[in-house]
């Protein structure tokens, strides 16, 4: 769910980003009539909500993995990569930037008459946010449609556990952040028990939930 709601908060980014070019882009070429000293004031209490609400998320963000460093390994991911929390958190980023990227165009507009500025700036605000939520699909996409690893991580647990048995099976999908899921069956040619090959198993740290099958050559 936090997954989900990271990468449709990521969608609703880019829809406010394409918003935002469009009506810069719009201004740009017909200039409006601009009402400098309420719409400072309008843009600084913006920009106060915004940096109270960004505190807000940061501790609470703070306070998720606190918990988590009290519990182990395999359950501190969901913490640390709480796609949802980093959403919202990216939502009043983009937010506080508008604001302040405004501020700083209307103060040149007042006393400058560079009025054009304000457009500029909310193209600027618009292709930082399209970048923000690029690399949040990036992150979250993965995840979702069940990416396999590379095959170099691959490849080294097969040749970690080569002298002892042969992987006749593996299957290894992202479940969370840099954490993956593998489903894996081998041939043993050795007495190993299942407990020893997952001990075998522990240094690699990806692996965050691990289903092992095991079939013995051994008469």
């Amino acid at each position: 769910v936090s997954v989900l709601g990271g990468y449709t908060s990521a969608i609703a980014l880019g829809i406010v980003a394409l918003l935002m070019l469009v009506e810069s882009a719009h201004r740009l070429f017909n200039p409006q009539v601009i009402q400098f000293n309420e719409a400072i004031i309008v843009a600084c209490i913006g920009l106060a909500v915004n940096i109270v609400s960004m505190v807000l998320l940061g501790e609470h963000h703070h306070d998720h993995d606190d918990h988590a460093d009290s519990r182990n390994h395999k359950n501190d991911h969901a913490h640390h990569h709480d796609h949802n929390l980093r959403a919202a958190y990216l939502h009043v980023l983009a937010d506080a930037l508008t604001s302040l990227l405004a501020i700083v165009a209307l103060l040149f507009g007042k006393f400058y008459g560079w009025n054009w500025l304000d457009a500029v700036m909310g193209m600027v605000g618009a292709l930082l946010i399209a970048k923000w939520t690029m690399n949040l699909i990036n992150q979250t996409s993965p995840i979702l449609l069940d990416e396999n690893i590379e095959q170099a991580y691959r490849q080294s647990i097969t040749d970690e556990l080569a002298p002892f048995a042969t992987v006749t099976d593996l299957h290894m999908w992202k479940v969370c952040g840099h954490h993956y899921s593998v489903a894996m069956t081998l041939e043993a040619n050795c007495d190993k028990t299942i407990a020893e090959y997952k001990q075998m198993l522990l240094k690699f740290d990806k692996i965050n939930h691990l289903t092992l099958e095991l079939h013995t050559n051994q008469p």
